[in-house]
């Protein structure tokens, strides 16, 4: 029965999510926005639609083979399978679980490694924008692999070693971990893991700087860590991100950004990105994850010790690593609408930050940085009302500009 259910949330969130697809590849125009008709010519306007093609057609196809794959491995009993293999080898629960989770990992990356490098080396670069070479791609998996090891290891054994150990009331501790390991992430994230993987450079003297910090000053907003991140070492798409907190806070341009955007555009982008800070979404973003993850774990505290959860992935014997697989699955419609929900309140947040920049500084430059950036990046202008429901944590470019022009 509960195997039942889990095979009806698979098929049924597969069939869902290609439903999504569909209506929003079928959404597309092949008329230009008058808002962005200055900025975009035909010829660089149908690509955009072959890329949005190209890129429909192949999730379609990635989807198809991951939807495939889990539901052999649920139907057959695969996981209990791998199960039975490897628990003659541990005589500890903890080290099974975390081999469990690390050969499953290893798996999947080595069956979809195709795929990512067809995405990044065929589809990136048939439409100009992959710069990734592959030395760069392989020195990425390798150090992804280790990042795995290190903070995955560490957050599975404890999550592991809770669970056997404490009861069910694992799942507060756990919550404090997941808080602890989230204020670490902003706080530490650009200093210790970006630069392993990109490279950071305090923003040159000149008028750039010279802009953004007249504009921070009357802005009431204290800004010195300004940085510029390597970003065409991997691709031509450009975006700026604001991270940290405190003293530790930073605001982080793509070099492809400077080079295709003017200062006055430029600053404009900043004022969204502090507008993220001004309006205080970074700290409720970390309240509304904090709260959503306590939910989560509590629910999983009533569900993983049930012997039959594991029986139902093919296991003889309770195991807690399958009890987290069947969990995470029977839990999967709760995390759409919870996701939905964040989505709907991630998109408020941009209308916001864009209504700060375009008060505090220029929304005519903000807007023409949005073209800019969504011309570059060949975005999708069309996308069905659905799918940005669902899917977009954004709004579109259009509705954007509707909104900055209010």
């Amino acid at each position: 029965m509960i195997l039942n259910i889990i095979l009806a949330i698979v098929v049924l969130d597969f069939l869902f999510e290609q439903f999504l697809e569909y209506l929003n590849f079928k959404s597309q125009k092949k008329e230009i926005p008058e808002e962005v008709s200055s900025f975009y010519d035909r010829d660089k306007f149908f690509k955009s639609l072959e890329y949005q093609k190209a890129n429909n057609r192949f999730g379609f196809l990635t989807s198809s083979i991951s939807f495939l794959g889990s539901f052999s491995m649920l139907y057959f009993g695969g996981f209990g399978i791998l199960d039975n293999w490897l628990r003659p080898i541990f005589t500890s629960e903890i080290q099974l679980g975390l081999a469990y989770f690390f050969v499953l990992f290893v798996a999947s990356d080595i069956l979809t490694l195709p795929f990512q490098w067809y995405k990044t080396f065929v589809i990136e670069a048939r439409f100009d924008f992959n710069n990734t070479t592959y030395k760069t791609f392989i020195t990425d998996k390798l150090k992804g692999y280790i990042l795995v090891i290190i903070i995955g290891g560490l957050l599975g054994f404890l999550l592991f070693w809770l669970i056997l150990t404490i009861g069910a009331s694992f799942w507060l501790y756990f919550l404090l971990v997941s808080v602890v390991f989230i204020l670490f992430i902003q706080l530490f994230y650009s200093s210790l893991i970006l630069p392993l993987f990109n490279k950071l450079s305090p923003l040159e003297e000149g008028e750039l700087k010279d802009a953004i910090t007249k504009y921070s000053s009357s802005a009431g907003f204290s800004l010195s860590n300004i940085y510029v991140i390597d970003g065409s070492k991997r691709s031509k798409k450009s975006k700026a991100f604001f991270m940290g907190l405190g003293k530790k806070k930073k605001i982080v341009l793509y070099d492809t950004l400077i080079e295709n955007h003017s200062i006055e555009e430029l600053v404009a982008i900043l004022a969204h990105e502090m507008g993220h800070y001004k309006k205080k979404h970074i700290l409720s973003g970390m309240f509304f994850s904090i709260l959503q993850i306590a939910f989560t774990l509590y629910i999983l505290s009533l569900m993983v010790y049930n012997e039959q959860l594991s029986m139902s992935l093919g296991a003889g014997q309770l195991a807690i690593h399958l009890n987290l697989i069947a969990f995470s699955i029977l839990y999967s419609p709760v995390s759409k609408i919870t996701g939905i929900l964040m989505n709907i309140w991630s998109r408020k947040n941009e209308f916001e930050a864009d209504h700060f920049a375009g008060q505090t500084y220029d929304k005519v430059a903000l807007s023409t940085a949005l073209k800019k950036l969504s011309v570059d990046n060949l975005s999708n202008l069309y996308p069905h009302k659905a799918y940005v429901f669902v899917h977009y944590s954004h709004p579109p470019l259009l509705e954007r500009l509707k909104e900055l022009n209010k």
